[in-house]
């Protein structure tokens, strides 16, 4: 069992890691040459867990605070995202979404799922597709009851 775990552990980073590195390069929609990953990343952040403590959003993304606030003040300038502070926190920024933000979320989204459906497909039976799912929502289950 521990051998097959650390090899779908490396299996995963690597996946991650090089798979990561060559849809980045590879899609070539005018969403990802008007944005950066790292800002697009930020988007799907505030899309999904917004609104978003700048805070959160920098330890979500393994960054220091400083590089947040870059993307942020770039994705507000662009009218992307509200930077905002509620009345009963004035310390902590909140991000949210503009519906520009969120169209450029949908976007990117959509690019990066039809660019990896043409990679895949005839290449992965649907079973195991099938299978990678009910693996992966066990792993999600596990992490999150460790949160």
């Amino acid at each position: 069992m521990k051998d097959n775990l650390r090899e779908a552990v490396l299996l995963f980073e690597e996946v991650m890691i090089h798979g990561t590195e060559r849809v980045l390069k590879s899609v070539e929609a005018p969403v990802w040459q008007m944005y950066s990953p790292e800002q697009l990343h930020v988007l799907k952040l505030v899309g999904k867990y917004g609104p978003i403590s700048s805070g959160r959003l920098a330890a979500v993304q393994g960054v220091h605070k400083s590089a947040i606030s870059n993307r942020l003040k770039k994705l507000t300038e662009k009218g992307l995202v509200i930077v905002e502070r509620r009345e009963d926190d004035h310390r902590t920024k909140y991000i949210s979404l503009t519906e520009a933000g969120r169209l450029v979320a949908t976007e990117a989204e959509q690019e990066i799922y039809t660019y990896l459906e043409n990679l895949i497909e005839g290449k992965v039976e649907e079973e195991e597709i099938i299978q990678f799912i009910e693996t992966f929502k066990k792993i999600k289950e596990i992490l999150q009851l460790n949160d």
